[in-house]
C-alpha cells in the first residue's frame, strides 16, 4: 500500500477541495499523492442491515442528488446544500469534508446528530468508531498516517429521527460556518422527549456534543421554558474564541439562538409523524 509506504509525506487525494489549498501554501510538505477517488469500496450510497451507508467519496451533490438519503436523512442534504459552491459540492467528498477537521465543518453537526459511525481502513485492517471520538482537535482526527476513512454508517434506528440542521455565515453562501447546529429528538406517546441530540459546530477544537443541554432536555416536554433552558445550558458547554469573522459572545448568542431554533423545528417535526 503506498500510504503505508510513504507514510511521512504521502496523502491521499479524492476531491482535493481541501488538500489542494493546503498544498498551495505548503508545498514542499508532500512527495506523493494516491487518489483513491476510484476505488469502489469507498463510494455508493446504500441501506443495509445495520442502517445507512455512505462511501467516504461520495460528493456533496451526490448525497443531494440521493432519493435514500433526502428521504431518510433529510438535514444531511440541507447541510451538504451549505458546503462551498457548486463546483466544490461536485468534487468534494463528504469524507474529505470529515477527514480536514475544521471545526467549522458543515458534515459534522448532522451526522453527529443522528449518531454516525464512521469505518477506518488500514494495513492494521478495519475499525468502527462513533464520530463523536474520530474528531481529536482542529485538523486532527485519530486517523494513523496508513489509515483511510472508507465510509460513514448512520444507525438504522435513527433513520428518519426528526432533526434540523442550521448554519449561519457572514454570507447567505459560501461562508464558512460562525456557527451550525443540527438538533435530532424522538417524541414518546405521552409527548415527552426522548433521545435528544443536539451538535454544534465552530464553536469549540472540535465539532462536539452538547451533552449537558441533551440531559436538560431528556424526558421533559419539550415546551417554550424547556427549550430554551436547554439552549441556554449548550452554551455553558462551549468555548468559543474571538477571529476575525466573529467575537466569542456573539458565537454564544447564536449558539443559544440556533440551538433553541433546531430544537423547536425538530420538535415540530416530530409531532407532524
Amino acid at each position: 500500500m503506498l500510504l503505508a509506504e510513504n507514510t511521512a509525506r504521502a496523502r491521499a487525494l479524492a476531491g482535493g477541495t481541501d488538500l489542494v489549498v493546503d498544498l498551495k501554501h505548503a508545498p514542499g510538505d508532500v512527495d506523493l499523492l494516491v487518489d483513491v477517488s476510484q476505488l469502489p469500496e469507498f463510494g455508493g450510497i446504500g441501506e443495509t442491515e445495520e442502517g445507512l451507508r455512505i462511501g467516504s467519496m461520495v460528493t456533496f451533490s451526490e448525497l443531494m442528488a440521493s432519493p435514500i438519503v433526502n428521504q431518510m436523512t433529510p438535514e444531511i442534504v440541507a447541510a451538504s446544500h451549505t458546503v462551498g459552491a457548486v463546483q466544490t459540492r461536485n468534487l468534494g467528498t463528504i469524507g474529505g469534508n470529515l477527514v480536514t477537521c475544521v471545526p467549522s465543518a458543515d458534515s459534522a453537526p448532522s451526522l453527529l446528530a443522528l449518531d454516525a459511525i464512521v469505518t477506518i481502513a488500514g494495513s492494521d485492517g478495519k475499525r468502527s468508531v462513533p464520530l463523536e471520538k474520530f474528531f481529536v482537535g482542529p485538523r486532527k482526527t485519530i486517523l494513523e498516517p496508513h489509515e483511510l476513512l472508507v465510509e460513514i454508517l448512520i444507525p438504522k434506528k435513527n433513520l428518519g429521527k426528526p432533526s434540523h440542521f442550521i448554519k449561519f455565515g457572514l454570507r447567505k453562501g459560501q461562508a464558512l460556518a460562525l456557527v451550525n447546529v443540527a438538533a435530532a429528538l424522538y417524541l414518546n406517546d405521552d409527548g415527552t422527549v426522548a433521545e435528544p441530540r443536539i451538535a454544534l459546530g465552530a464553536v469549540a477544537p472540535t465539532p462536539m456534543f452538547a451533552r449537558k443541554a441533551e440531559a436538560s432536555l431528556d424526558g421533559k416536554k419539550p415546551d417554550e421554558e424547556n427549550l430554551l433552558e436547554a439552549a441556554r445550558v449548550a452554551v455553558s458547554e462551549i468555548k468559543p474564541i474571538d477571529d476575525f469573522r466573529a467575537s466569542a459572545n456573539y458565537r454564544r448568542h447564536l449558539v443559544q439562538t440556533l440551538t433553541y431554533r433546531a430544537l423547536k423545528r425538530s420538535t415540530e417535526i416530530a409531532s407532524e409523524h
